[in-house]
């Protein structure tokens, strides 16, 4: 399959970085791309420019989404709402853990759940998950991240088993570092906070920006109906995962 099988696309997280990104290729691809997210007048300001259709919807509430979805036949779904918290398990706050877990695993299901039988009927779909290093390797902090976007790895390869027999294509994109704003937020999210969070993580270094990640998405979509692109890790050149911490104690 290839975008000129495919006329409708979901894409939540649409409202700033990779989801606004992935929001504005398909809809320049010619797809009609309905933009979920929280933020309601970024998600205008996406719909002025491109002409997806908003959805300002919190995807924790499953019934709301649901309700968002009623009549639409949805042939693209990208999952790429997510949110971190700095830390690890010692210092994560209870509402740190059910946030990540709620919007990062159990929206991204619910999404999944409602959407993916509507596929299976017409033979005919393409779930693109967005995930994470830390989804698939190890380093320090961010604990319940790392549990989550496993998660999602997992889940990405189990939809591929649910489907089987039927035309549904499922890919996961897995990236190192992309410059969006999640580490300002992070931070606070104040504009003091933005631009803190530039000056640590992004500026003197070679990121991936938001551009790499569209065109990886836009490769695995229009490869031919019978390839599956099941999993796309992209990092900068020169930033590599993993290394070996022997602590010793004496």
């Amino acid at each position: 399959m290839s975008f000129s099988d495919y006329t409708t696309a979901v894409v939540t997280g649409a409202s700033t970085g990779m989801g606004a990104a992935i929001a504005e290729r398909l809809a320049k691809r010619g797809l009609t791309v309905h933009a979920f997210a929280r933020n309601e007048e970024r998600l205008k300001e996406l719909a002025d420019r491109t002409g997806s259709i908003p959805h300002a919807v919190d995807l924790t509430d499953t019934a709301a989404v649901a309700a968002e979805l009623e009549g639409l036949e949805v042939d693209v779904l990208v999952n790429c709402a997510g949110v971190s918290r700095p830390g690890n398990i010692l210092d994560s706050a209870e509402s740190d853990i059910d946030e990540l877990i709620d919007v990062n695993l159990r929206g991204l299901l619910q999404l999944t759940r409602l959407v993916l039988p509507g596929m299976v009927e017409r033979d005919l779909g393409h779930i693109v998950n967005i995930s994470s290093i830390a989804g698939t390797y190890n380093f320090y902090g961010h604990t319940v991240y790392h549990a989550t976007k496993a998660a999602v790895h997992q889940i990405s390869r189990q939809l591929r088993n649910d489907t089987v027999g039927k035309r549904i294509r499922v890919t996961e994109i897995c990236p190192g570092r992309v410059e969006t704003e999640i580490f300002g937020r992070n931070m606070g999210g104040t504009p003091e906070a933005m631009e803190e969070a530039w000056k640590t993580y992004y500026e003197g270094y070679e990121s991936l920006t938001t551009g790499d990640i569209v065109d990886a998405l836009d490769y695995a979509v229009d490869t031919p109906r019978h390839v599956n692109v099941g999993m796309l890790e992209i990092m900068p050149t020169f930033q590599v995962p993993g290394g070996l911490v022997f602590d010793r104690r004496d």
